[in-house]
């Protein structure tokens, strides 16, 4: 709406000189320059003088296009300087709305970088409900995550007033998935000495990066060429697994896998796979158990013990593992 009345107040400005100019032709006589500079100061009341109208019809003219064309002028000007300051104070609340709302979040993620791989990221993050930030550099996908309506912050990720601003201390995880597998690297390391604690997963391409971003602080890094490889490699020799994993690991279908931590106040705590109920009433399938420990047990026997800290990674429909994940306390 903003951009129409702009145009509509140009092209009549436009019109109004243009019509002035070849009033002056026509009851004067002169050229079309020395008619478009008459109209020019007419209009912009300065009146040098240099050219005065000579008969009678001529001063009508200008008096006429003086109260017209002058009164137009300062409303044009006056409505561009209002829609620009507008459209700055506008940005500027956004602006300052979006740093209160990233000041907000807690346990959240950032993710460094905006390109196919970080927008596939943001968008399975939010499609699961997990508050996330975004930090990005180039000015055109700027633009992009304004109208997705993602929490960003334009700057480098590898500066520490960035990543403070994006709440770093706060903050659960961050994914580091930069074009650079160098600025990859001081993305790592500046996040690692902000936040010890944090999750961090990082994107390896060259030869060599993955033992840099560990060395860095990475907890764990991956190469997308190389996971693309093996799966389609998968799907060549074992076509049916995959479909199976893909089909588990969808948002839109009820059967998923999901990894569920288990809380010290969970009832969880101490019983064995048998005896928590968690095949028999939930129909759940427990495929691994990820122990405090950091130990993975593939296919626990039904005699294990749940313990508070373990990592149950279950198969099933996402309405029992939704009960699965408040019976554990996750």
């Amino acid at each position: 709406m903003n951009l129409r009345k702009l145009l509509f107040l140009g092209a009549s400005l436009v019109g109004i000189v243009l019509l002035g100019s070849l009033g002056y032709v026509w009851l004067e006589g002169w050229s079309f320059f020395d008619s478009l500079y008459m109209t020019v100061v007419t209009l912009t009341t300065v009146g040098y003088g240099d050219l005065a109208p000579t008969s009678r019809a001529s001063r009508l003219y200008t008096m006429a296009l003086i109260l017209t064309g002058v009164g137009f002028m300062i409303y044009a000007v006056t409505s561009w300087a209002r829609l620009v300051m507008e459209g700055e104070i506008q940005s500027a609340l956004g602006r300052r709305r979006l740093l209160m709302d990233i000041k907000k979040l807690r346990d959240h993620y950032i993710i460094c970088g905006f390109g196919r791989i970080g927008e596939i990221i943001a968008r399975q993050l939010r499609e699961r409900g997990v508050p996330l930030v975004v930090i990005e550099n180039n000015p055109e996908t700027i633009a992009t995550l304004s109208e997705s309506g993602y929490h960003f912050l334009q700057g480098d990720a590898s500066r520490e007033e960035v990543l403070k601003e994006a709440g770093i201390e706060r903050a659960r995880g961050l994914v580091a998935v930069v074009s650079s597998d160098a600025n990859n690297v001081f993305i790592t390391l500046t996040a690692r000495s902000l936040n010890p604690g944090i999750f961090i997963v990082a994107r390896g391409v060259e030869p060599g990066s993955d033992q840099k971003l560990l060395r860095a602080g990475a907890n764990r890094v991956e190469s997308p060429y190389e996971l693309g490889g093996r799966k389609m490699a998968q799907t060549i020799l074992r076509p049916n697994v995959t479909t199976f994993i893909d089909l588990a690991m969808k948002e839109d279908v009820d059967l998923s896998m999901e990894e569920i931590m288990v809380a010290p106040t969970s009832p969880l705590v101490g019983l064995a796979l048998k005896d928590s109920g968690i095949r028999q009433q939930l129909n759940i399938i427990v495929v691994s158990i990820k122990q405090a420990s950091g130990e993975m047990l593939f296919n626990p026997s039904p005699g294990t013990k749940i313990s508070a800290g373990d990592t149950l990674i279950a198969l099933g429909i996402r309405q029992s593992l939704e009960a699965l994940e408040r019976l554990a306390g996750a």
